[in-house]
């Protein structure tokens, strides 16, 4: 067996030809460039790209493997230069109908093990999706249905940043995903995380308690891939595999779960749109504590506190899940110092997970070697975000 890494949600943000795919997405973010990325910067050993549903991006695919560096395999997936694995998905927004009988949109990951399944995906929801050829773009399918299309052509779902509070199921669709898949519940094999939340918070809600929990990127450039990522312990590098390691089997595992401190994200805390400004009080905040207003985004972790039904209560098969600040993100650590350690270390998984502090001290003196050992440790101060504002770093005098 072996232990990799993996970051299952990356985005495109232009074609090879400069056509736009994910719009909110860095001109650079190509197919060829994310592996490129994984490969020679990251570390990371599987990358889910999940904007291949565009016949923009299915083109750039074709042309990338007839480069003679990527060929697809048999158990799914295409391999770049015999090391990194890149899994071929579709970020889908569903039309759900709320509890109160409003209209709600989530997003899901759906990821298939060949091309051909791909495009035959792509082909189907150009008949449910006004523009195929852009990246998340609202269908008229509900998760429900969804589940159906993507297992049809030998696909598998799993809804994405399950909390947040414009596009997901808890945060804006549902108090219980199993309302929306029904009788297809136990199909739901995990649950992406996302930035503002993790394991602690997922698990006070019961109805997760058999669901695997996946940590992501969400990476909108390429310097922000694997800023949460996963360790798999699998037999081999492809589709197959990765699909039983989450799912727990044939001795296939999630061994952890890498993310940032929850506050980090642009989302946890309730944020007031009319003082601009996060919501301080104990949550649920459902009002601002500055102007007692309630034009409010509902924060990941007061979302939480309303849905949840339980006190935090992992299952003993739930992975560890580490806080770490990535290089990016700490201050005092410029692109200066990365690429020194890059070019003594390698990649960043090995400078976050392998090399001792004394190795990193060598490279860039003691003061970063120190932040850097902090953040590895998920040890350093942090204010939180919220409103579609990340969350900031303080670095412990």
């Amino acid at each position: 067996m072996n232990q990799i890494y993996a970051d299952l949600h990356v985005h495109i943000g232009r074609s090879e030809s400069g056509k736009p795919v994910k719009i909110t997405g860095a001109r650079s973010l190509n197919f060829a460039n994310i592996a490129k990325e994984c490969y020679e910067r990251k570390g990371i050993d599987v990358v889910g790209v999940i904007d291949c549903a565009s016949p923009y991006v299915i083109e750039d695919i074709e042309n990338f493997l007839k480069n003679g560096e990527a060929f697809e395999l048999e158990d799914g997936g295409i391999i770049y230069k015999d090391r990194v694995c890149i899994i071929l998905g579709s970020e889908v927004e569903t039309s759900e109908i709320r509890e109160d009988g409003r209209k709600g949109s989530a997003h899901n990951l759906c990821y298939f093990p060949h091309l051909r399944d791909i495009k035959a995906f792509s082909r189907e929801m150009s008949n449910h999706i006004k523009n195929i050829t852009l990246s998340t773009q609202r269908s008229n399918v509900s998760g429900y249905e969804l589940i159906d299309i993507a297992e049809k052509y030998n696909g598998v779902l799993i809804p994405a940043h399950a909390f947040t509070p414009y596009k997901s199921y808890y945060g804006n669709c549902t108090e219980r995903l199993e309302r929306i898949f029904k009788e297809k519940y136990e199909r739901i094999f995990a649950i992406e995380l996302g930035l503002s939340s993790d394991t602690y918070i997922a698990d006070e809600i019961s109805e997760l308690s058999n669901k695997n929990f996946i940590t992501n990127s969400d990476a909108h450039s390429l310097p922000k891939i694997a800023r949460e990522y996963n360790k798999l312990l699998v037999e081999n590098i492809n589709y197959k595999e990765i699909i039983k390691a989450i799912k727990m089997e044939d001795g296939r595992k999630i061994i952890s779960n890498y993310g940032l401190d929850p506050k980090l994200g642009k989302y946890n805390r309730s944020f007031c749109e009319d003082c601009n400004k996060p919501i301080e009080t104990d949550p649920p905040a459902l009002k601002c504590d500055k102007c007692g207003g309630t034009n409010i985004t509902m924060g990941v972790y007061d979302r939480i506190e309303i849905v949840k039904d339980q006190e935090s209560k992992s299952p003993s098969f739930r992975p560890e899940y580490i806080y770490q600040t990535p290089l990016q993100f700490i201050p005092g650590v410029g692109n200066k110092a990365i690429e020194k350690l890059i070019n003594a270390f390698g990649t960043e998984m090995t400078i976050l997970n392998k090399v001792s502090k004394d190795d990193i001290e060598a490279v860039v003196g003691l003061k970063l070697a120190e932040v850097i050992e902090q953040a590895r440790k998920g040890k350093l101060q942090i204010r939180a975000g919220g409103g579609g504002v990340y969350g900031k770093v303080q670095v412990n005098k």
